[in-house]
């Protein structure tokens, strides 16, 4: 059936005054099409459902595929074309092989954006070398400079431990395992004092370590009572 004269311009009508009813907005760009994406979405389901805030918060998840410096890239094209004039935009990417120095232009970036004056903000949650860190670090105070191998191992025991088979990366279910079976804010604290503890080093040179929970905490304030007490 062909569009009635119109229609175009009035879901983006709509979507503009949906918008606007958003007080805070969150833009997550993720390195990773599957893992990242599938657990910011359990933050984002948990929001849209809370009464309290789920006409006040927005939370757009994009999936890059894209590593390092691209996934700010796409970001700050996203921006410019959609022409985003309020919210927090936070690129999610992880360290991996990739060379220290594109790693380390990402928080550059972000920096020199935040100080032109930006009509939004950029943040780097960067994990090095993996999210898988930040998984880790619900179920153990971890400081060793491994490799995602080994990160995954240790995630593979405990998942099987707890009866939800081995850890896949497109597992819908990690956001919940995490959250009902690990400490969230057990694992912030023990990823802050990382960050602390290197003050004043490039993230390439700070191994292991996350910012993810800095994300986290943000989204954290606006899930329903009894879920947010987890996390902060």
């Amino acid at each position: 059936m062909p569009k009635k004269i119109g229609t175009d311009n009035w879901r983006k009508k709509r979507r503009q005054e949906y918008l606007e009813l958003k007080q805070e907005r969150y833009y997550i760009f993720c390195e990773g099409e599957k893992t990242e994406p599938l657990y910011f979405e359990g933050f984002k389901q948990l929001i849209e459902d809370n009464p309290i805030y789920k006409n006040m918060v927005l939370i757009e998840i994009e999936p890059c595929g894209a590593e390092t410096m691209r996934v700010l890239s796409q970001a700050e094209k996203y921006v410019r074309d959609n022409r985003i004039s309020k919210g927090q935009i936070w690129c999610v990417y992880d360290k991996d092989n990739f060379p220290a120095q594109d790693f380390n232009k990402v928080v550059h970036r972000t920096e020199a954006l935040n100080k032109q004056g930006a009509p939004v903000t950029y943040h780097a949650a960067w994990s090095n070398e993996c999210i898988e860190l930040w998984f880790l670090l619900h179920f153990a105070d971890y400081t060793s400079n491994n490799s995602r191998a080994v990160y995954i191992e240790f995630l593979n025991k405990k998942f099987m431990e707890l009866g939800s088979g081995k850890y896949q990366k497109n597992n819908t279910q990690t956001f919940n395992i995490l959250m009902e079976y690990g400490n969230p804010k057990l694992a912030a604290r023990y990823a802050r004092r990382i960050i602390n503890e290197n003050e004043g080093q490039n993230p390439a040179d700070i191994a292991p370590g996350t910012k993810v929970y800095e994300l986290v905490e943000e989204l954290a304030k606006y899930l329903p009572e009894e879920k947010k007490k987890l996390f902060i």
